[in-house]
């Protein structure tokens, strides 16, 4: 399936690029978790036509809903057997959404305790320096009683990165961090998996929300959401204004008034917020990747080529105790 929409007068209609065989109306199908028959065939002229064959692209009426573009396209003879497929397909995919929505976090560790569904705290832990891992891991291994285990699973130097999130999500277990960063490919890959994530500049912090989870007194988080990263290309001094930041949005979006980071080779050398931000010359609320703006953050003024701005909002995590 090359594309697929919701199409008014016909329905799901899908277009399909014929590889190996020859497609007829009438033919039975499976489309990723969906069964149906070919109703009707559109060529790229606008005119039906009964059969495609190899290389042909087509346009499909006949599926029950819209499919993804990227699924494959297979006719079936055996209708049974069509309908099986999909069948078995669309369980595996809710067994998979179930499996993402079960993920534990802090906040419903003590629930799932108290029932018995578990008995291991898994911890993934990340830090700037190896002694503030050998500290934290010593410190949450004290809190192991008879009832739950605190099992560190991976204590590493460095920011959260993807694999981090990929053995998080393997292993039920939960990543806390330590005056680092959360790459932003791997807050999207955290967020797809629900997997919580924890950052804290002070260990004592962390420690005690672990504990506070074991005893069931968890309170309501504060979290970084990244919305969005901006590169500084070039420095602007104007009188009265300060200095402006000339910058090319690399992902996400910049929203004047958020929080944000300067970010200068990996380090974050100050914490602010979006004050303004312009486009050519106008005053804008937000601009989106693959563009350019100018960005001033408060009283800042030491922005260097090259430095990195990350613009986020804090959100409030409730806790569902």
């Amino acid at each position: 399936v090359i594309e697929a929409k919701l199409d008014k007068g016909r329905g799901p209609v899908a277009t399909v690029l014929v590889q190996n065989g020859t497609l007829h109306v009438g033919d039975a199908f499976v489309s990723g978790m969906l069964f149906g028959h070919v109703r009707a065939l559109i060529n790229d002229h606008g005119q039906k036509i009964e059969s495609a064959g190899p290389s042909t692209p087509v346009e499909v009426i006949g599926f029950p809903s819209v499919p993804n573009a990227g699924d494959s396209f297979v006719v079936i003879t055996d209708e049974r057997r069509a309908k099986e497929l999909a069948t078995q397909r669309l369980q595996k995919q809710r067994e998979l959404d179930l499996a993402k929505s079960s993920k534990i976090s802090l906040e419903d560790f003590f629930k799932k305790m108290q029932k018995g569904d578990v008995k291991d705290l898994n911890l993934i832990l990340k830090a700037d320096v190896q002694g503030s891992i050998e500290a934290v891991t010593e410190a949450l291994k004290r809190l192991s009683t008879d009832t739950v285990h605190v099992n560190i699973l991976h204590g590493g130097v460095g920011s959260v990165h993807e694999s981090d999130c990929m053995l998080a999500s393997a292993s039920q277990a939960i990543i806390i961090g330590f005056n680092v960063k959360l790459e932003p490919k791997a807050q999207t890959l955290a967020e797809q998996e629900k997997i919580d994530v924890r950052l804290y500049s002070v260990i004592y912090d962390a420690i005690n929300d672990v504990r506070k989870a074991m005893e069931g007194l968890l309170e309501p988080v504060y979290e970084e959401k990244l919305l969005g990263r901006a590169e500084v290309r070039q420095i602007f001094k104007i009188s009265r204004v300060g200095t402006i930041a000339g910058c090319y949005v690399l992902d996400g979006k910049i929203l004047r008034g958020s929080h944000a980071h300067v970010v200068r080779e990996g380090k974050m050398i100050h914490e602010g917020t979006i004050a303004s931000l312009k486009r050519v010359k106008d005053d804008v609320k937000e601009v989106s990747s693959g563009f350019e703006c100018g960005i001033t953050i408060g009283d800042f003024q030491e922005f260097a080529a090259h430095d990195v701005i990350e613009s986020y909002t804090i959100e409030k995590g409730v806790a569902q105790l």
